[in-house]
């Protein structure tokens, strides 16, 4: 049987959240912590053997028995960290969350180590509707392009432990600085990375209102 990994990542300060002295995973929602919900998620979740959670040490009396990987300097020198902790479990898959994803579901995490199948990794992605703009100073339109072949990437994402890896072993630490969004490394590093359906429930909390979106949402689910 493969062994398949998770890495949450928990390690950021979201700036965009105001009025709160924690970073916005480690808000109490609902009587736990935003991470606390995902966590559980992937704990009940049978495809996954083992759970890293990339942390500052302040924080993870709140939430149990884990390994822990220290955050870094960017998001994903926080990844390389957790996967270098992950190392002594031998994964042949690792499925990477955002601890700022709430609301993700089983099924999302059965989804996307399933479109992994055959390739080096999958992550799920929402068609983009709105007209989409390309601009070079954030002012004028220089170029129109075509939502047709533009798609939003959402996580948990799933990678071939070994070949992820390596391709972080491999960049420098400005490269490592560089990179904007997990697979942006894998297609740099030529993996082949599937596409599956997203879950438009699934969104992340950046913004004060995307939290409260959140509250209002556990306050009526009781999640």
């Amino acid at each position: 049987m493969p062994v398949n990994a998770c890495l949450i990542l928990a390690g950021g300060f979201g700036e965009r959240v105001a009025g709160y002295d924690v970073p916005k995973q480690f808000i109490i929602v609902g009587g736990k912590p935003i991470v606390a919900y995902s966590l559980q998620v992937f704990e009940q979740c049978p495809e996954i053997a083992r759970i890293c959670v990339v942390a500052a040490h302040e924080w993870r009396d709140m939430l149990g028995d884990y390994v822990f990987a220290d955050p870094g300097k960017s998001r994903q020198h926080s990844i390389y960290n957790g996967l270098i902790a992950l190392r002594q479990f031998c994964p042949d898959k690792v499925v990477i969350h955002d601890a700022a994803r709430p609301l993700v579901v089983a099924g999302d995490v059965i989804n996307v180590i399933g479109a992994s199948d055959g390739y080096d990794g999958a992550t799920p992605a929402l068609a983009v509707s709105d007209t989409t703009y390309r601009s070079v100073d954030g002012r004028v339109i220089d170029e129109a392009l075509n939502r047709d072949e533009l798609f939003a990437g959402q996580t948990p994402e799933c990678y071939d432990y070994e070949k992820y890896l390596s391709i972080h072993e491999q960049m420098s630490d400005d490269d490592l600085s560089s990179v904007r969004g997990s697979s942006e490394i894998a297609v740099r590093g030529n993996l082949r990375i599937a596409l599956c359906k997203g879950n438009p429930d699934n969104f992340k909390v950046t913004t004060n209102s995307d939290l409260e979106r959140f509250m209002a949402y556990a306050s009526n689910e009781n999640v």
